[in-house]
């Protein structure tokens, strides 16, 4: 019985850590206007942020590589339309939202 109840603590523990991240990734979005072009679970201008975490699942660099296309802008890996450099977002709040978009499950 014990292990039962850990194991449903423990899920209620990850759903309301799952629930924290994705607001916070929501809130830092909306401060930057990412939220024009892309949302979590649909494609917008630009991809979604699970289509996006889906596709750099297991991919050690994909953090390094992402935050650098955040930063720098770039076109041609979701298709034609580019997505505008992001120079004005501070190198932190990038990492944590590239990191926050990878912990995504589609």
């Amino acid at each position: 019985m014990k292990t039962i109840a850990t194991a449903v603590l423990a899920a209620a523990s990850l759903a309301v850590a799952s629930s924290a991240l994705a607001d916070e990734l929501e809130d830092l979005m909306k401060k930057y206007g990412c939220n024009a072009c892309h949302s979590e679970d649909k494609k917008v201008i630009g991809p979604s942020y699970k289509d996006v975490a889906a596709k750099y699942k297991g991919d050690a660099s994909a953090v390094a590589k992402l935050s650098e296309k955040v930063k720098k802008g770039g076109s041609g890996v979701w298709g034609p339309v580019p997505m505008p450099p992001n120079t004005q977002v501070p190198d932190a709040e990038i990492k944590k939202m590239v990191e926050l978009i990878l912990a995504l499950k589609k």
